[in-house]
């Protein structure tokens, strides 16, 4: 058992940015169903322009955490847009507590840099 190695979280890391999101969905699956108690954290980038849609996958499979980036340094090779994110999220029904006004504020002060 993992916890019994001193595992306390699970981190998928696709540097690539090439994970889709038919794929977040079966991997995040497969992992929650095996490790029910581990927290599962998955970091992409942007790369291949399917990041918002893999976390919003990695999520609803199972995912306790999503990197993302403030929106003015999103995408690309950066990580998924945190207001896209999180904007899609609430549309889906998952409540993030984040405040989509708190992210506009934080992005608007990264425009102007």
């Amino acid at each position: 058992e993992l916890r019994q190695l001193g595992v306390h979280v699970l981190a998928i890391k696709d540097m690539a940015g090439l994970l889709k999101p038919e794929a977040a969905t079966l991997l995040i699956s497969a992992l929650r169903a095996e490790h029910p108690d581990l927290p599962l954290h998955v970091h992409t980038h942007d790369t291949a322009g399917t990041g918002v849609a893999s976390m919003l996958a990695a999520a609803h499979a199972g995912a306790d955490v999503v990197d993302c980036a403030t929106d003015a340094l999103a995408g690309t090779t950066s990580q998924p847009a945190l207001g896209a994110v999180v904007a899609s999220a609430a549309a889906a029904g998952m409540d993030t507590g984040i405040d989509l006004g708190e992210i506009t504020a934080v992005n608007e002060y990264w425009e102007e840099c």
